[in-house]
């Protein structure tokens, strides 16, 4: 069984920085996709950024030039750095993986349960 696990979320002040992290544990035979969604109270779930096997990356608009997504494909884990931090930013965030879990099963999509980001003063 895939559990994704996330880790790094917290409160900040404006201005300041936080680096998530989301390692994948369990049956994990190969991964495509990686990425961060968030949701703040009262909206839908969004794309944060997305990086794919190689490394090409695709961010929303609201957080480029201030969220860099990376991966250790080793570790099985996604990173996201975030600097610049904004109230706005203020949501829950989850990781999504797009992986096969054993070679026999079929690709499909696994999130994690999500950490909290706090940004306020």
């Amino acid at each position: 069984q895939v559990q994704l696990v996330e880790s790094g979320g917290g409160l900040v002040q404006p201005g300041g920085s936080l680096r998530l992290s989301c390692a994948a544990s369990g049956s994990v035979f190969a991964i495509n996709d990686m990425g961060w969604y968030r949701q703040s109270v009262g909206k839908e779930r969004e794309l944060v950024a997305t990086i794919t096997r190689r490394g090409a990356t695709n961010y929303a608009d609201s957080v480029k030039d201030r969220f860099a997504i990376s991966r250790d494909n080793a570790k099985n884990t996604v990173y996201l750095q975030m600097n610049s931090l904004k109230p706005d930013d203020t949501a829950v965030y989850y990781c999504k993986m797009v992986m096969v879990p054993t070679q026999t099963a079929p690709l499909n999509h696994y999130w994690g349960r999500g950490t909290q980001v706090t940004v306020s003063s």
